[in-house]
C-alpha cells in the first residue's frame, strides 16, 4: 500500500465549489438519499423508519467532515454563484483500494443535465493524480446511463468485471489510468 498526500478540503472549478462538509449540509444530503432509485440497495436509501435522519447524519459529518478515509474524501459540491448544495464527489474506498479508489459522485435531481457531474469529477480526478494515485475504478449499474456518460467523458473505460445483481441490475466496472490525456 502506498502512502498518498492528503485530497484537497477545496476544488474550485469554473462553475464549482467542493468543500468540507458542515453538519449544516445534513438536510440536504439527506434529500440525496430520498431521491435515489428504487433499485438502490436498501443500506443506502431512506429506510421504513426514516433513517438516516437528519440528526443522524448530521453526527457522520461533525465525526468525519470528510466522510472518508484518510487521504480520500467525498466533497459537497456547491455552485459558486449562489451555494447552493447540489451534491457530492470525491475518491473512497468503496468497492476500490486506498491505492486505486473509486470515484463517487452523485447529484440532486435538479442539477442534473447542466455538466455539473463532469465539472466535478474532472476536478477530482485532478487532485486524484496529485494525491499520487496512478488509477481510479468507478462502479456503475448497467441502469444508469447519465453515469456512463459522465465516466467516458472523463476518459473511463469499461473493464473485464461486472458483478451481477439480478434484483438490481448488474454492477459495471470502469478505469481510467491516471496521468497525461
Amino acid at each position: 500500500m502506498g502512502t498518498y498526500e492528503d485530497l484537497p478540503a477545496e476544488l474550485v472549478t469554473e462553475r464549482l465549489r467542493l468543500r468540507r462538509w458542515v453538519p449544516s449540509d445534513a438536510e440536504e444530503y439527506r434529500g440525496l438519499w430520498l431521491e435515489r432509485d428504487a433499485r438502490v440497495p436498501p443500506v443506502r436509501r431512506i429506510d421504513a423508519e426514516g433513517r438516516p435522519t437528519v440528526e443522524d447524519i448530521r453526527g457522520w459529518l461533525r465525526n468525519n467532515p470528510l466522510a472518508a478515509d484518510p487521504g480520500l474524501g467525498l466533497l459537497p459540491i456547491e455552485l459558486r454563484d449562489t451555494g447552493e448544495f447540489i451534491g457530492y464527489c470525491g475518491l473512497t474506498v468503496g468497492q476500490g483500494s486506498l491505492d486505486e479508489p473509486e470515484i463517487a459522485y452523485e447529484l440532486a435531481q435538479r442539477a442534473h443535465g447542466h455538466g455539473y457531474a463532469t465539472e466535478a469529477a474532472r476536478a477530482v480526478m485532478e487532485a486524484a493524480a496529485r494525491t499520487g494515485r496512478r488509477r481510479l475504478w468507478a462502479t456503475v449499474w448497467e441502469w444508469n446511463v447519465p453515469s456512463f456518460r459522465v465516466l467516458e467523458k472523463l476518459g473511463f473505460h469499461r473493464s473485464d468485471r461486472i458483478t451481477e445483481d439480478a434484483e438490481r441490475g448488474n454492477t459495471i466496472w470502469m478505469t481510467r489510468v491516471l496521468g497525461p490525456e
